[in-house]
């Protein structure tokens, strides 16, 4: 049940919605759960929480002109700047608030998805992984 319960908090806390999975992870680490499947777990939940978030900008972007909240003007002209920095803003997925919003608006920009992918996945697993040897380091 632990594995589990800390997918869904992965995948919920990678969401728009505000929630943090590493309490989750720690506690865990320190109930002597397996540190791997922890890893694993969490990294899977939190990077298919980022896709939802592409997919809802994929979607969105109709919505967001539809609404005049974007002009397609403006739209064109971040989507030359995300097109080019795109990549590496994706690094910063991991962080809160602002990757939330980076995964959003990789998916509004039609960013490849194929690209996105991976640089989530390794930018999701470099935070947990931290969280881990952070927590193993210092266990009692």
């Amino acid at each position: 049940m632990p594995y589990l319960t800390l997918f869904v908090v992965s995948f919920v806390s990678a969401t728009l919605f505000p929630m943090s999975s590493e309490g989750f992870l720690v506690y865990y680490i320190k109930a002597n759960y397996s540190v791997a499947l922890l890893l694993f777990v969490a990294t899977f939940g939190n990077t298919l929480g980022s896709a939802l978030n592409y997919y809802f900008g994929l979607k969105g972007e109709e919505y967001l002109e539809r609404k005049k909240l974007l002009s397609k003007n403006k739209i064109a002209k971040a989507r030359k700047i995300f097109d080019r920095y795109g990549g590496y803003s994706l690094l910063l997925s991991w962080a809160p608030i602002i990757g939330d919003a980076i995964t959003f608006i990789a998916g509004v920009f039609g960013y490849s998805f194929k690209k996105f992918l991976p640089i989530v996945t390794f930018a999701k697993f470099a935070r947990y992984f931290f969280i881990v040897y952070v927590t193993l380091f210092f266990k009692d």
